[in-house]
């Protein structure tokens, strides 16, 4: 197990349980108690625990962990679902991405696609983000034209939020929104934990023609606090191959379409 899965796991457990012994630790992780106590001073260097005698507490430590420690969870799922979302945008799209994992990774397969890096500068693609992470990718992709709303910056996503990002995206339009979410359900719709995030995500959504969420099976069917737009806003589903049978029936029951990668 790499460093950055240990450290996500290890976030997770004192996210959920609150405290954490080095022992209980080492046999979570299956690595030793060295590499278990170096992994904790690191996180605890970076102010995402507390360091106790023989183990570790919360703290600081939110139920929303930041992105750079999510990047490594179900990260072949995370691929294929953004290759499949990336390769039905057409040439010349004016589409929206949010911030987060999966999104990232659909940036990333959009900026390579061997038919859009053919054209001039700005013909392939216009993306709207409010996500820096994004945006510093797609900035050297001469072929791409990037807008950047503005808005208060998010550690854990790296995304702009607030009245002043959901202002600028009042006066676009766009042909895709491209979400990643923290849940979508089939009832209650794309949902995520912030509800400044659900906030300007809501916005994106709105400017959009079709709205395309991506997201691996474990967030289908559950719920989130701040929802971003309802079921019957959703065009398509991305999702990974281990969503339920009967989940994914209650979707396309609604009219939204599921693609499993």
């Amino acid at each position: 197990m790499k460093a950055h899965e240990r450290w996500t796991r290890l976030l997770e457990v004192l996210a959920e349980e609150g405290s954490l012994s080095v022992t209980d630790a080492v046999e979570r992780l299956g690595a030793s108690q060295a590499t278990v106590r170096r992994d904790m001073d690191e996180l605890a260097r970076q102010q995402l625990l507390t360091r106790t005698r023989g183990g570790a507490v919360a703290g600081a430590v939110s139920y929303d962990l930041p992105l750079r420690y999510k990047t490594s969870r179900r990260a072949d799922e995370k691929q294929r679902i953004a290759r499949a979302a990336a390769e039905a945008i057409p040439p010349g799209a004016i589409v929206g991405l949010n911030g987060g994992t999966t999104t990232s990774e659909v940036a990333r397969e959009l900026a390579v696609r061997a038919d859009l890096s053919e054209r001039g500068p700005g013909e392939a693609l216009t993306i709207v983000t409010n996500a820096i992470n994004i945006a510093n990718e797609l900035a050297v992709r001469p072929h791409i034209k990037t807008v950047v709303i503005g808005g208060v910056a998010r550690s854990n996503s790296y995304e702009l939020t607030g009245a002043f990002a959901a202002a600028v995206l009042g006066h676009l339009s766009l042909d895709y929104a491209i979400l990643g979410v923290n849940a979508v359900h089939p009832d209650f719709g794309a949902a995520c934990h912030d509800e400044g995030e659900a906030m300007v995500n809501r916005a994106i959504a709105e400017r959009a023609e079709q709205v395309v969420v991506v997201a691996d099976s474990t967030k289908l069917g559950r719920r989130a606090f701040a929802q971003v737009c309802p079921t019957a806003d959703i065009s398509r589903i991305v999702t990974d191959r281990e969503v339920p049978e009967d989940v994914a029936d209650r979707f396309t029951g609604r009219d939204v379409e599921v693609v499993r990668v």
